[in-house]
């Protein structure tokens, strides 16, 4: 049988891959807990959780038993029309654990469908109730998917730079630090004062492609309040900082100000199976609820609600509401905190910083996101058994809640070791 590394060339594209200049793909064949295996036998702790996803662990036994157990009953249905167990019980679920006011969900299939719904979903709730509101605010820097609408509120034009001619209208403001809140707070009102903004998208606290850049609560809830003053739509992008990354269910849970909507993916269904989830309040929902067939909201995928996924993402809220997960997320969070304060005393090391199982900091270099430091960072580390994707001069973990503390502590060995070197 030829290489992998050969029989994938052929025919693979991969995602955020410049194939000419890029080395070739690792083939990955099987993974367990932390840990990934590559076909040569070599093994790697994964460190990011495989892009913020498997943080119950690579093939938890309790999660892959209940979905093979759902395969053999329903393994897939048209969810238009039709309605099932899983999708229910996990909606009954979710409602106890998002943030105060959820009301009603929408499936959907992944991160970027998510946040589009929830656009969506601010967008026609103005249409609907007949008001003149055709714009979104978003933040600098922000990222909230790859689909058009997602791109249009994101701020990163490295992924965006060929589709801007086409997207919708956005106003953009600058995350608030602390520092800067005042000034923060006064270009609002004036965008407010001077635009038709339908609705605000904002990942909460943290902006997970922009490097993971934290942002101040105290700032944001005040940004959220006159938002909601001037009938803005909240639209707390939780798609990466969902199901305990910052140390609670959601980031939202640390602002008093709660959003409207909520788009989540990635943990949602712990890293097994592609799904996506929009909710909204009542309020939001009843501006759909009619008897003018137009006023609904026609955006549906063929594998919504899929019975799979939504078995897959009940067993992880099982998990995740479990005292032994919420113990080692804290234990986690403990951990990171100390480590950054270690990290800030090495000279080579800006802005090192820690919310729950998220910690990063940033090299004191300058470089391109993709450029060569980068690359070498990231060479080092899977060179030492780790699997961490450097931003930049960027370094970050979120590590999976079930990581060992010999596993953890090997991953901060492999960081400090890499100041050395670099």
């Amino acid at each position: 049988m030829r290489d992998l590394r050969d029989r994938d060339k052929k025919h693979l594209w991969h995602p955020l891959t410049q194939h000419k200049i890029s080395p070739d793909m690792l083939p990955i064949v099987s993974a367990k807990g932390c840990i990934l295996k590559d076909d040569r036998g070599n093994e790697y702790i994964d460190a990011i959780s495989s892009w913020y996803t498997s943080v119950y662990g690579h093939c938890n036994e309790l999660i892959t038993e209940r979905v093979a157990a759902q395969m053999k009953n329903l393994d897939q249905v048209v969810f238009s029309g039709f309605t099932h167990q899983p999708a229910i019980e996990l909606s009954e679920a979710l409602i106890e654990v998002l943030p105060a006011g959820q009301e009603k969900l929408f499936f959907n299939d992944n991160g970027s469908t998510a946040t589009e719904i929830g656009i969506k979903m601010a967008l026609q709730y103005h249409h609907n109730l007949g008001n003149d509101r055709k714009k979104m605010l978003a933040f600098e820097e922000g990222f909230h998917g790859d689909t058009f609408g997602a791109m249009s509120v994101s701020g990163l034009s490295v992924y965006n730079g060929a589709f801007e001619d086409h997207f919708i209208e956005v106003e953009r403001i600058p995350v608030p630090t602390g520092k800067n809140n005042h000034e923060v707070i006064e270009q609002l009102k004036m965008l407010l004062s001077q635009n038709n903004i339908a609705g605000f998208i904002y990942e909460p606290l943290v902006q997970g492609a922009a490097a993971m850049k934290f942002h101040d609560a105290e700032g944001l809830n005040e940004i959220l309040k006159i938002c909601r003053k001037n009938e803005v739509i909240l639209v707390a992008d939780e798609v990466m900082t969902g199901f305990g990354k910052t140390g609670k269910y959601f980031a939202s849970d640390y602002i008093e100000e709660k959003p409207d909507v909520v788009c989540m993916s990635k943990a949602l269904t712990a890293g097994l199976l592609p799904m996506g989830l929009t909710s909204c309040s009542a309020k939001i929902y009843d501006a759909f609820y009619s008897d003018e067939i137009a006023k609904g909201l026609f955006h549906g995928h063929t594998y919504t609600a899929n019975p799979l996924a939504c078995a897959a993402a009940l067993a992880g809220l099982n998990i995740l509401r479990s005292s032994e997960i919420q113990d080692s997320i804290r234990e986690i969070s403990e951990k990171n905190t100390a480590f950054a304060e270690r990290l800030s005393k090495n000279k080579k090391v800006k802005n090192a910083r820690s919310i729950g199982v998220i910690m990063a900091f940033e090299l004191d270099v300058e470089t391109d996101r993709y450029g060569s430091l980068r690359n070498e960072l990231f060479k080092y580390f899977m060179d030492n058994g780790v699997f961490l994707r450097p931003l930049g001069n960027t370094i970050y973990i979120v590590p999976p809640y079930v990581i060992s503390k010999d596993e953890i502590e090997r991953v901060y060995s492999v960081i400090e070791s890499s100041l050395s070197e670099f």
